[in-house]
């Protein structure tokens, strides 16, 4: 039986990966494009894309009911709040929304994933695909955290895992026990200029998934941006989530870091 899957496309590498792994596994892609947002070479890479403004929700389902598309994937920049600030929301959207208490990431994110499946179109891991593309475990860099960022690491993790917890954000800052910058809607990068030019070569960046991360959407991602990010304002470490966090050009990341000096290191669970 042909395999169909849309893809809910935002801004950003991440939804171009899927599609040609998508196709590779004999799928058919139906995507979903946003204007401002999405890479409009996704095109070329998939069965056909439609663009739609943020908001537009029944003409989303009606796009993949019209090609029997019954699972999908959201990834990219549509899993941030900003879904609903440039938008044409339909009655659907407004309806969604009048019924949340507050618009954090997670709470927008969960509400649009339940109306899409509530009309039949099952929202799948956005890493279903893609199993490799999940961190390993272990340091992978030639420099090894010291003794005072192990500190730091230990501390930065649990504060992480806090801000997470309260849907803050997924990125911390910090050095000699201090922190430095927090994640908020200006995302990793900003929190690492942040951090970093406070840090003056001690910084130590840990992103984290939330304590309850819903793996549909939202996953912490980092890559080679995230290290030439850091080696711009000299921060020290790099820390994510082991199996946890997708990485994209690992290998690219390593080279840079090692460069660099920099360490990146993938932590199971509590660091020690």
């Amino acid at each position: 039986m042909e395999q169909r899957i849309g893809l809910i496309a935002g801004g950003g590498q991440f939804p171009l990966i899927f599609a040609h792994r998508a196709g590779q596994k004999g799928y058919r892609v139906f995507a979903a494009g946003y204007r401002k947002e999405t890479n409009p070479d996704l095109a070329n890479m998939v069965d056909e894309l439609e663009w739609f403004h943020l908001g537009q929700i029944s003409k989303l389902i009606k796009y993949f009911k019209k090609h029997q598309v019954s699972q999908a994937v959201m990834m990219g920049t549509i899993g941030k709040i900003r879904m609903f600030s440039d938008v044409k929301p339909d009655m659907k959207a407004i309806a969604m929304v009048a019924k949340m208490r507050h618009t954090h990431d997670d709470t927008v994110l969960r509400a649009f994933a339940s109306t899409l499946e509530k009309s039949g179109i099952q929202i799948k891991p956005s890493t279903f695909l893609l199993p490799e593309m999940l961190a390993p475990p272990g340091c992978w860099t030639r420099r090894k955290p010291t003794r005072s960022e192990k500190k730091d690491i230990r501390f930065g993790w649990e504060i992480a895992k806090q801000i997470g917890q309260m849907d803050i954000g997924q990125c911390v800052v910090v050095a000699g026990g201090t922190v430095l910058a927090v994640e908020a809607i200006d995302g990793t990068d900003a929190t690492i200029k942040r951090g970093g030019k406070l840090g003056k070569g001690q910084a130590v960046v840990i992103k984290v998934c939330k304590p309850n991360q819903d793996f549909r959407f939202d996953v912490p991602a980092v890559g080679l941006g995230t290290v030439e990010t850091m080696a711009a304002v000299n921060a020290r470490v790099l820390v994510v989530d082991a199996g946890k966090a997708v990485v994209f050009d690992r290998q690219a990341m390593i080279n840079k870091a090692d460069e660099h000096g920099i360490t990146i290191i993938a932590i199971d669970d509590k660091p020690d």
